[in-house]
């Protein structure tokens, strides 16, 4: 019984998709936490099958650049995880952050369980509690999961490849 649940522990998944603008600073957040087991930069929320970069860069797909996370929920939960999510953007600005513009740059929560919905929207109602953002309205969409494309193999880990912290100059 005690090896059944030393593997169930061991085995244990979950996946969150994010997106917060550029991708490539937004894997680089999740990355390097304690209990995440894999980070993916890829498109999500379009209506196109398996698109590039340059279609989704086009703004014709609805894909949002976003990140697939695979995380061991015993070491790092969800919430953990929205915590990070709403610290590493500005969830006020509509299809934009820092320089990047377009729909393909937008905030968004894509939940894949009716348990992350209600985390997701919490977590947003007590940030525009806050008073954290002022007058400005949080833009944060919370939608189901829809098909996560992985982004071609040169953006992933791409900060690291590159050797930079972040995507801010």
């Amino acid at each position: 019984m005690h090896k059944n649940n030393m593997a169930r522990k061991t085995a244990a998944r979950e996946a969150a998709i994010f997106a917060g603008g550029c991708f490539w600073g937004v894997e680089e957040e999740f990355r390097k936490l304690p209990g995440i087991i894999e980070t993916k930069a890829g498109y999500s929320g379009g209506h196109t099958q398996r698109p590039t970069y340059e279609e989704v860069c086009s703004g014709t797909t609805g894909h949002a650049e976003a990140v697939q996370i695979i995380f061991d929920p015993e070491k790092i939960s969800y919430d953990e995880l929205l915590k990070v999510f709403w610290e590493s953007h500005d969830p006020t600005t509509l299809n934009r952050q820092g320089p990047d513009i377009g729909t393909q740059y937008r905030s968004a929560i894509f939940f894949s369980s009716q348990e992350q919905q209600k985390m997701a929207e919490k977590s947003k109602s007590s940030l525009e509690k806050s008073g954290k953002y002022l007058h400005k309205r949080i833009v944060t969409q919370i939608v189901p999961a829809a098909e996560f494309w992985p982004a071609e193999e040169y953006h992933q880990k791409y900060l690291l490849k590159a050797g930079l912290e972040s995507c801010k100059v």
